[in-house]
């Protein structure tokens, strides 16, 4: 994090031109990309966590023109920009599809099943429920929990372009409300939150 807030503020220090198209590819390409570096395997899960990774595309997408005065909430629907916290979920469940149609190796020994109404799923391990509350948390963040709610339409795609298209679109059903300071979202912004809603 603090890798990619001192890249932040160089690039706002090197580059005068605040256009949208400036900043957002500068910010992708040498900000973001810094911050999504193995996201699957660092994902965090603790709300102040959360905040301090956010923060980072929080301070930048200010500075471009036209946003200034706008929230943050709203900046992302004006820049059609994913929360970074939305991205590392979709990464993570794009990783889970991975192992599934065994492009990448199952280290995690995930176990998947069908199910003729729900398609692929995968197998959620029992969880010890007297255990403490942070070990819930990351039990609720981890790759098999994340994924395994995704629609029959979505789970059962082969190729990895369609997949990526239909997550999008099954992604854009829900509202993205990061946790920020001084904000108070309707829950943790998590797709599992979410999905319990509905």
């Amino acid at each position: 994090v603090t890798d990619s807030r001192k890249m932040a503020s160089w690039v706002l220090g090197t580059f005068r031109d605040r256009s949208e198209l400036t900043m957002l590819t500068l910010f992708k390409s040498l900000v973001r990309s810094r911050l999504e570096y193995c996201c699957p395997v660092w994902d965090p899960h603790l709300i102040k966590d959360i905040q301090a990774v956010e923060s980072i595309q929080r301070y930048f997408t200010k500075r471009i023109a036209g946003t200034k005065d706008m929230d943050y909430w709203d900046r992302l629907k004006k820049l059609r920009l994913m929360s970074l916290q939305r991205r590392r979920e979709r990464y993570t469940i794009i990783h889970t599809w991975k192992i599934l149609q065994e492009k990448a190796p199952n280290s995690t020994n995930l176990e998947f099943y069908c199910n003729e109404r729900l398609g692929v799923r995968a197998k959620i391990l029992p969880f010890n429920y007297k255990a403490q509350r942070s070990v819930s948390t990351a039990y609720d963040n981890s790759f098999g929990v994340k994924s395994a709610r995704l629609p029959k339409q979505v789970n059962t795609v082969k190729e990895l372009e369609a997949f990526k298209i239909a997550l999008g679109e099954f992604l854009a059903q829900y509202p993205d409300k990061p946790p920020v300071p001084g904000y108070t979202p309707p829950n943790s912004n998590s797709l599992l939150d979410w999905s319990c809603e509905r």
